[in-house]
């Protein structure tokens, strides 16, 4: 059964979708990574017509590369695609989209700065704000560690974005 483009919101602006940012530091790991789950879960869920994600960089230093071939081995393994080019992110990013998920305090804090309304502000998130099984205050970035650094940050998202469309289901209601 095809989705209607209209959510059944009041709480959402004219019945657009719901756009959602992975912010990380450069784009290649972490939030690539949390991007590509969540597109998953959206596509399990049959939630593609309502729910849009992206993910960005706080810094340009690999805007355009594909994300870590680290972090794409090691999602392969559980099935999942992590293809989307490193960009960084824009203030205009802060109008654009509904939740802005950064990774660790630095993000946290280079977003914000960039942030000059409350209604920006309160779009900013901790990823692990959304866990449910883990009490990790951050995304630790596997960038200079080994295998086991990737699992897990992989675990780590896993967990965070089913907390985080669980939460946007209960917001937005969505079946």
């Amino acid at each position: 059964m095809k989705h209607s483009n209209k959510i059944k919101d009041s709480n959402n602006r004219e019945g657009k979708k719901v756009r959602v940012l992975f912010v990380c530091l450069g784009n290649i790991c972490r939030s690539p990574g949390a991007e590509g789950i969540m597109k998953q879960l959206i596509e399990d869920h049959e939630l593609q017509d309502f729910i849009e994600v992206d993910s960005a960089g706080t810094s340009g230093w690999h805007e355009g590369d594909l994300p870590d071939e680290r972090m794409r081995a090691h999602g392969a393994k559980r099935g999942y695609d992590f293809l989307s080019r490193a960009r960084r992110f824009r203030k205009r990013d802060l109008d654009k989209f509904d939740y802005i998920i950064v990774m660790d305090s630095s993000n946290y804090t280079n977003v914000k700065s960039l942030a000059s309304t409350k209604e920006q502000l309160d779009k900013i998130h901790m990823m692990t704000d959304y866990s449910q099984q883990y009490n990790h205050d951050h995304v630790p970035d596997p960038y200079y560690g080994g295998a086991s650094g990737f699992e897990l940050v992989l675990d780590l998202l896993e967990d965070a974005t089913e907390g985080l469309l669980q939460a946007i289901k209960e917001k937005h209601a969505f079946a």
